[in-house]
């Protein structure tokens, strides 16, 4: 494990480019590797998880190849053509829960064994979300306990009508993916939405599918039919605002904060985010924004709102916009007892299963800084405030805990050291040297 000394900063100011979306990334790539014909993928993350994905794709007998170096590189990818081969070793997920299970009902309809493995963080994730609703359309699903190793006996699927027990973008993909390819047209009803990147994906790709929800009040059922084909195309990955979320909050640090973020995403079901920066006391103006193939990309500049524009009251995040949130939930803990009223997270039980268990890991850290945190089993309540203080921090080798805690250090009394650094390349490998670049000391 490897650690990262973060000082205290003075400001927060420049401007930066994201490197490309993970969610997108692992969503164009599987589509990729399953079309007819060679897609140019621009921008691609260069994180690992969404290159395990290609790696899994060249493995089911992909073609891809990386043109370019570093950042906002170019991955090409030449499908099969529909008809993907059979491994001759395991598909390796790495740490990523996002590849294993939507490349599960990616696979599936395809008349080969699998076996999908990963990394111990991995296998501790739960996967029974999958196996329900792929063994409903007729799947071979074997899993240890609920978890991976995962081993997919492949072949014929039909369609079913499927309502989404839990808030979760990766088995709406499995189902929407497993579905392409199913006989008949299956139905997925969710009744909080969840990002929508893979219906944008799909439709980018030449898939037809259909989204009914005329009240946004009631839950919404997407039908896609199966047996379609999909083409290949040329795409930019939009910045990620996930990555994007650690500056944001960073600037809501420091009175004469100044940032422009360029080309990230502003998807409005990942936007909310910006609301939240905004109630805790950010300025953002949006400089451009742009639509391709779905997926609104712009340019915002973000600077710290006049005191007298800040709510003096808790903020709370609970309801359908934890589940929107939910990737940044951990940096905006990190930097609650900063802000002028505090935060109340709720109904985020989720995070208990992430890469760790998020509830624990940043309500133990927060207090290795000296602040004052009620932990809750689905949440915590963070008072605004406060003075931390530089602490030894355990990442749990998990990417968004490191980078989290990484902003909180900036306004931290001494040096903070961040234990198990390395795991931010799991979505962001630049993430450190970028924070560099911003922060003035």
């Amino acid at each position: 494990m490897s650690t990262q000394i973060v000082r205290p900063a003075r400001s927060f100011q420049g401007s930066l480019v994201i490197p490309g979306d993970k969610s997108i990334s692992h969503r164009y790539a599987m589509l990729a590797g399953l079309a007819e014909g060679t897609s140019r993928l621009s921008n691609f993350s260069s994180g690992a998880d969404p290159h395990s994905t290609l790696g899994c794709m060249e493995a089911l007998g992909a073609k891809v190849v990386k043109t370019g170096a570093g950042p906002g590189s170019t991955i090409e990818v030449t499908g099969v053509g529909g008809a993907f081969h059979q491994p001759v070793e395991a598909l390796d997920c790495g740490n990523s829960g996002s590849t294993m299970r939507m490349l599960a009902g990616l696979i599936a309809a395809h008349p080969h064994r699998f076996t999908l493995v990963g990394d111990h963080s991995l296998t501790m994730r739960p996967m029974e979300r999958i196996r329900g609703p792929l063994s409903q359309m007729g799947a071979r699903i074997n899993l240890v306990d609920g978890h991976a190793p995962m081993t997919i006996e492949g072949g014929p699927l039909h369609a079913i009508d499927f309502t989404t027990p839990i808030p979760s973008a990766q088995v709406k993909t499995a189902v929407l993916f497993a579905g392409l390819q199913a006989e008949g047209t299956t139905r997925l009803t969710e009744a909080i939405r969840t990002r929508d990147h893979t219906e944008h994906a799909l439709k980018a790709f030449g898939a037809t599918l259909t989204r009914t929800a005329s009240d946004p009040e009631k839950p919404a059922t997407l039908a896609i039919a199966g047996g379609q084909k999909l083409k290949a195309v040329d795409a930019t990955v939009p910045g990620d605002i996930s990555s994007a979320a650690f500056f944001l909050c960073a600037a809501l640090l420091f009175e004469d904060s100044n940032l422009v973020l360029d080309s990230i995403g502003m998807n409005p079901t990942r936007a909310s985010l910006l609301d939240v920066i905004t109630a805790l006391g950010g300025k953002i103006n949006v400089l451009t924004v742009e639509e391709r193939h779905g997926e609104l990309i712009g340019s915002i500049q973000v600077n710290r709102a006049e005191a007298s524009a800040i709510p003096s009251g808790p903020f709370e995040i609970s309801g359908a916009l934890t589940t929107q949130v939910i990737d940044e939930l951990p940096v905006l803990a990190t930097i609650a007892p900063y802000t002028r009223g505090g935060l109340t997270i709720r109904d985020a039980r989720e995070l208990r299963v992430k890469e760790s268990d998020r509830i624990a890991l940043v309500v133990r850290n927060l207090r290795a800084m000296g602040a004052e945190v009620t932990e809750r089993p689905d949440g915590m309540e963070i008072p605004g405030g406060q003075r931390l203080h530089g602490a030894s921090i355990d990442s749990g080798t998990d990417h968004r805990i490191a980078m989290a805690f990484a902003i909180a250090a900036l306004r931290a009394e001494g040096e903070t050291e961040i234990c198990g650094a390395e795991a931010a390349a799991i979505s962001f490998p630049e993430f450190f040297a970028s924070l560099d670049s911003l922060a003035q000391r």
